[in-house]
């Protein structure tokens, strides 16, 4: 059995055998909710970075907003993949369970990590870009893993309903998150 930095680095590398491996392993729920959470405060500070002007404790606020952001869209994605991809479209030799996709999906999270980088001037909405696009890659390879699909089309297709479904729940949350934020913001400054 490959070790946490192991199955991260094999996840990140998009390598189908260390997602039937993390499929297999029961126990890996928190390894997998630990790739989510340490990917979400990545992507959070580097968001939170990338606000010119926010700085000190709006930036602490930000980073948390973003962190609960992508901690949400990472269970509501997996959630309706599961659904669509056991229930609507499954293939023959589907079978999963919800665990199986939290593991595999928590495990493409892995690219994630690197959203951190975020805070880098210029650079840093590139490379969050490219963190996206090859978390997206890695969701797919998860998903095809866990549900057992012979094409990886398929998994593509699951995996962009759910996606747009999720984002649409997510840009609402966000929005209500952000609007508090800035309410208490502007509360707190009223009252002082």
């Amino acid at each position: 059995m490959a070790s946490f930095v192991e199955r991260v680095i094999g996840a990140a590398k998009l390598d189908a055998q260390t997602y039937e491996e993390v499929e297999a392993d029961k126990g890996a729920i928190g390894q997998a909710l630990g790739v989510v959470v340490l990917s979400s405060i990545a992507g959070g500070i580097g968001a939170a970075a990338g606000q010119g002007e926010a700085t000190g404790t709006a930036m602490v606020i930000l980073a948390v907003v973003y962190t609960i952001i992508d901690l949400i869209g990472w269970f509501i994605w997996a959630f309706l993949t599961f659904l669509i991809g056991t229930k609507l479209m499954p293939e023959p030799q589907t079978q999963s369970d919800m665990g199986e996709l939290l593991r595999t999906t928590g495990f493409s999270a892995a690219p994630g990590m690197l959203k951190v980088l975020g805070v880098i001037p210029f650079v840093g909405v590139v490379v969050r870009i490219v963190v996206y696009v090859w978390m997206l890659a890695a969701f797919v390879v998860a998903v095809r893993q866990a549900l057992d699909y012979q094409s990886t089309g398929r998994a593509i297709v699951v995996c962009l309903i759910g996606w747009v479904v999720q984002l649409i729940f997510v840009l609402v949350v966000a929005v209500a998150l952000i609007a508090m934020v800035g309410i208490g913001a502007a509360m707190t400054q009223g009252a002082g």
